[in-house]
């Protein structure tokens, strides 16, 4: 398996405190099935700054000494950046990462609302050749309560990743139910840890496959972890489930 969205990387945000807490998260990896991970850090959320070239020099370390421990989990760059007027200005400064050095680019919002200019920006940002994944929209509270905001993006190009502890209910039933109307309604096209621990926030991604599978099948499990394939490789993911129904809104079904 492979997960897009992690805070593996050592005293850099609100993942891994030390080393020792990113080894532990890695050898937790392995025995889930994980054998690529993106770490992600935060970016201009209010509190952390990681800029691109810090956080490839991170990654490089991390791998070597995870080589060193013989664990087999491989680390790849990347970064969880939140919504802000500046990302284009930024992504010209070569501060801004895309994962993996593809052409997808985590967006984060903030955790009560969509800001108003989220629409344009994630256009312009398309205009640059880059794919936005907005991460855990399930998570956000105005799309909870107004989920054509999250239709209308999409429906502009952009993606969405929805975190596997959703799904499994560590969020409560509110927000797995609706983590669960979003694949059924193919508003989601990536599932992934967003891990910053091996306690309250792990990985849990081998349970949330399980869940998928009981729920839509073994077509959803693959259309997933393709996708996460994908990404890694910088390939066109699929933005619809293959054989399913079309993409239909879900507003006002909650």
């Amino acid at each position: 398996m492979i997960d897009i969205h992690s805070h593996i990387l050592p005293g850099v945000d609100d993942g891994a405190q030390r080393l020792v807490d990113s080894i532990d998260m890695a050898k937790m990896a392995v025995e889930e099935g994980i054998t690529k991970i993106i770490a992600t850090p935060h970016h201009q959320n209010g509190k952390y700054t990681n800029k691109k070239a810090d956080i490839i020099e991170r990654v490089v370390e991390l791998n070597h000494q995870l080589q060193k421990e013989n664990i087999a989990l491989e680390v790849l760059p990347g970064q969880e950046t939140r919504i802000y007027g500046e990302i284009l200005q930024d992504l010209e400064k070569d501060d801004i990462l895309p994962l993996n050095h593809s052409n997808y680019l985590f967006v984060e919002l903030p955790s009560g609302h969509v800001p108003r200019y989220t629409e344009q920006l994630l256009y312009d940002i398309q205009l640059k050749g880059l794919t936005p994944i907005i991460v855990h929209p399930e998570r956000n509270a105005e799309v909870m309560e107004n989920s054509d905001i999250l239709f209308n993006l999409v429906n502009k190009g952009a993606l969405t990743q929805v975190t596997a502890g959703s799904l499994t209910g560590h969020f409560g039933k509110k927000i797995q139910k609706f983590s669960m109307q979003l694949v059924e309604a193919q508003l989601t096209h990536f599932v992934a840890s967003d891990v910053h621990n091996v306690s309250s926030r792990a990985f849990r991604l081998r349970d949330s496959y399980a869940k998928l599978q009981a729920e839509f099948g073994g077509q959803a499990v693959y259309y997933f972890q393709e996708n996460a394939e994908l990404v890694v490789q910088g390939l066109t993911v699929y933005r619809e489930t293959p054989g399913r129904v079309k993409r239909k809104k879900i507003l006002g079904i909650f």
